[in-house]
């Protein structure tokens, strides 16, 4: 009886051995592709043009806001001397102008504005050579996972497992590097 018990015991233990051994060999490691983002000369640069590109538009918003005033208080101080139809186009004409203003801040600054646009199309290529280097570096350094803990929504990290975000920034420069001596030539 005793016998059938351990044979029964091992024989339900091994699989679970077996499972432990092979989660054991994944090597699994995480980055901070916002941490190495930030950290890369060319986002600022786009950082820099897109600031630019926002300042233009504010600054024509506000050419636009001021052009709206002016003509509300010129409107105003001659309120008296106009005809009932005067007033109504001027009123019609004020309305139009902040109407335009919306659309215009819409268009430009709006959640599917140009601003937004122009930051997908110029931040696109770092994000596809970043992701070229955790590829390169996950196969170089035999890795099963690479785990974003920007994107996977990783709310713990044991003390174990491997932080790939200064690697994937050394092989960008290294990158980087080779692309400027590269272009030297």
């Amino acid at each position: 009886m005793k016998k059938c018990k351990t044979v029964f015991s091992v024989g339900i233990l091994i699989p679970f051995l077996f499972t432990a051994m092979a989660f054991a060999e994944v090597k699994i490691g995480y980055v901070d592709s916002q941490a190495i983002i930030s950290k890369l000369k060319e986002t600022k640069d786009v950082q820099d043009k897109l600031n630019e590109l926002y300042k233009s538009w504010e600054q024509e918003a506000k050419n636009m806001e001021q052009e709206i005033q002016k003509k509300q208080e010129d409107f105003e101080a001659k309120s008296l001397m106009l005809t009932d139809k005067a007033k109504a186009e001027r009123a019609q004409e004020l309305q139009t102008m902040a109407l335009q203003l919306r659309q215009f801040e819409q268009d430009k600054l709006g959640a599917n504005g140009e601003y937004f646009k122009e930051q997908n199309r110029l931040m696109q290529p770092i994000i596809d050579r970043v992701q070229d280097a955790i590829n390169k570096v996950g196969e170089d350094e035999g890795f099963d996972y690479i785990f974003d803990t920007v994107n996977a929504n990783i709310v713990y990290v044991s003390k174990s497992q491997t932080n790939l975000t200064e690697r994937i920034l050394q092989e960008l420069e290294k990158e980087g590097s080779a692309a400027a001596a590269g272009s030297d030539k």
